[in-house]
């Protein structure tokens, strides 16, 4: 196959370079196509743009593939941890025993939040979301970490493993911070016998006295967060590898990252699937009536389908288990897990869903496991969040090391032409 193709306008033909990446996808290369022709690409919402060379993970969504720097989900899943993958995400490799203990050490030393970002958080209104307190904190442990946060972009880069041990060790603390103050309750300080979810859901849940953590509940959040931890070129990492690219540092490009994935098109579909759940329970449906609505076009099937994966999401699958250990440890049954397995169990069975590749995602199961974890619906984006860094920081880092240009996207304007001004009076 040619390495080049052609783009033709008018009587003037324009060759264009075709980039192939490490796992065959291919890329009409069109940065000189303005400069040669006057035209620019034209793609709403960047579905078919590549905006950038990356090496950190690889999708491939008709096949159901997702690989973390060549390794592929499942096997992470089965053998690593989360702050493992950390290190893999963040510097390319499986670290050594020596550097995962190191890490993990760092981490722990880092969990205790300065007192300044503590007052940041008491002093915020009691009306700010999960996810406000958190980019607001995140902008404010940059602060309180100067020698961290410098926007000097070597020096940043020289500062870069301090840095994102620092944030990843802090955002389960910020999160934690947040929830106690609005129960009124003082913050649990974190417990270096525990592992990086322990004490998480410590910070978050336990009282006074009650030191004990079922290992069963912390494998499961350690398990959310590995397969949230990355997931190529979606919003908030693009957002954040923009914010990078105008040189600003990490704690300011993954606040940007958080705020992106506050949204609900984004970071709130697993919320977006418990209220459906309730909806349907509040209704007096077991599912049925839910499932042919869907199916009529009159109700969307939250935590099914997914925008990259045309096939069954390898993450819901692997969850799917999870999630079963996970209740099954807590003995937990309600109505609403009732409901979620029979919509699954429809979903998996019926032709309308499954010519339409309308599997379960992640967000399914993951909504229905922090629920049961005790997790209020309004945290579960800030989970994301919490898992996701890793990522953002891997790119943030490719971008720093990178030392390209400032993102600046075109446009076509559609506004009005050239017009004169009139004055107030003769309007």
């Amino acid at each position: 196959m040619s390495d080049t193709a052609s783009l033709t306008y008018g009587e003037t033909t324009f060759p264009l370079n075709v980039l192939t990446g490490t796992e065959d996808e291919k890329a009409l290369d069109v940065r000189q196509l303005r400069k040669e022709s006057g035209l620019i690409t034209y793609d709403d919402g960047y579905g078919n743009t590549g905006s950038c060379e990356s090496s950190v993970t690889f999708i491939d969504g008709d096949k159901g593939i997702l690989r973390y720097r060549g390794y592929d989900i499942a096997e992470l899943a089965e053998k690593s941890n989360f702050l493992e993958v950390c290190l893999l995400l963040l510097n390319g490799e499986l670290p050594s025993s020596q550097e995962l203990a190191a890490f993990e050490s760092k981490v722990s030393s880092f969990q205790n939040l300065p007192s300044e970002v503590l007052d940041s958080i008491q002093a915020m209104p009691s009306s700010v979301h999960p996810m406000g307190s958190l980019a607001a904190g995140l902008q404010a442990l940059g602060g309180a970490c100067p020698h961290l946060c410098t926007n000097d972009r070597n020096q940043d880069i020289a500062n870069f493993d301090d840095a994102a041990a620092l944030i990843i060790a802090a955002l389960p603390a910020l999160a934690a911070a947040n929830y106690r103050k609005k129960a009124g309750e003082s913050l649990r300080k974190p417990d270096a016998s525990f592992n990086y979810c322990e004490n998480f859901l410590s910070m978050m849940f336990e009282k006074d006295g009650d030191a004990s953590i079922n290992p069963a509940l912390s494998k499961a959040l350690d398990l959310i967060f590995l397969l949230h931890a990355d997931h190529e070129q979606n919003c908030s990492t693009s957002t954040c590898r923009m914010i990078a690219s105008g040189g600003a540092n990490p704690f300011a490009s993954l606040a940007g990252a958080v705020s992106a994935l506050w949204g609900p098109l984004h970071g709130g579909a697993n919320m977006a699937v418990i209220n459906m759940l309730n909806d349907i329970h509040g209704s007096g449906d077991d599912g049925s009536k839910f499932i042919q609505s869907a199916k009529e076009g009159k109700s969307r099937l939250m935590g099914f389908g997914h925008r990259v994966y045309r096939n069954y999401d390898p993450r819901a699958k692997i969850l799917k288990s999870a999630c079963d250990k996970a209740l099954a440890a807590l003995g937990v049954s309600s109505p609403i897990l009732d409901i979620a397995r029979r919509l699954e169990e429809v979903a998996l069975q019926d032709p309308y869903f499954i010519d339409r590749k309308l599997y379960p995602n992640v967000d399914f199961y993951s909504g229905i496991i922090l629920q049961a974890l005790g997790f209020p619906t309004n945290t579960f984006t800030v989970l994301f969040a919490i898992g996701r860094a890793p990522g953002w920081l891997a790119h943030w880092k490719e971008i720093a090391q990178t030392g390209k240009k400032i993102h600046r996207p075109r446009q076509i304007y559609q506004g009005s032409n050239l017009r004169s001004y009139i004055s107030v009076e003769n309007r």
